[in-house]
């Protein structure tokens, strides 16, 4: 069955290996795509339907119910902003639907703060192979498609 994966904010699609982290970078947490978003107070919005199965200020994972689960991490060490600038509209067990509001933030905010915006949407635990039309570069809007997650 086939999973897809929407981006949970609109920007430009940039390959994993171009995050400006190791963990990332080298798909430790699992393979997928990052997007160097817009500027601008927006909210990131869940990439699929599911659970919120753990949630951050900067960061949230849905599990969809076959167990497979996305991370979204708003921005590159945004945990040491220990919250500032980001906005919860969901709660950790929640169920959300795909393009449903999770966090509140601002891309430019983080950026003038010293971190990277650049947000990782990662399929966890998966095999690179189980994931197909991850794109190269390109524009796309909170709510398009990102990559199927086959499986």
């Amino acid at each position: 069955m086939s999973l897809r994966v929407q981006s949970p904010v609109a920007g430009t699609t940039i390959p994993l290996t171009d995050v400006p982290d190791p963990v990332f970078a080298q798909a430790m947490v699992g393979p997928g795509v990052a997007v160097r978003p817009d500027g601008g107070q927006a909210d990131a919005v869940s990439p699929i339907d599911g659970t919120v199965a753990t949630l951050h200020p900067h960061a949230f994972v849905v599990a969809a119910d076959d167990g497979r689960a996305v991370l979204v991490h708003l921005g590159i060490d945004t945990v040491q902003r220990k919250g500032e600038g980001f906005t919860l509209h969901v709660v950790k067990g929640e169920a959300v639907r795909a393009g449903q509001p999770v966090i509140g933030w601002n891309p430019d905010a983080v950026q003038a703060a010293g971190y990277s915006p650049v947000v990782p949407v990662v399929a966890l635990d998966a095999a690179a192979e189980a994931l197909t039309g991850i794109p190269g570069e390109r524009t796309v809007a909170a709510g398009d498609p990102l990559f199927t997650w086959d499986g």
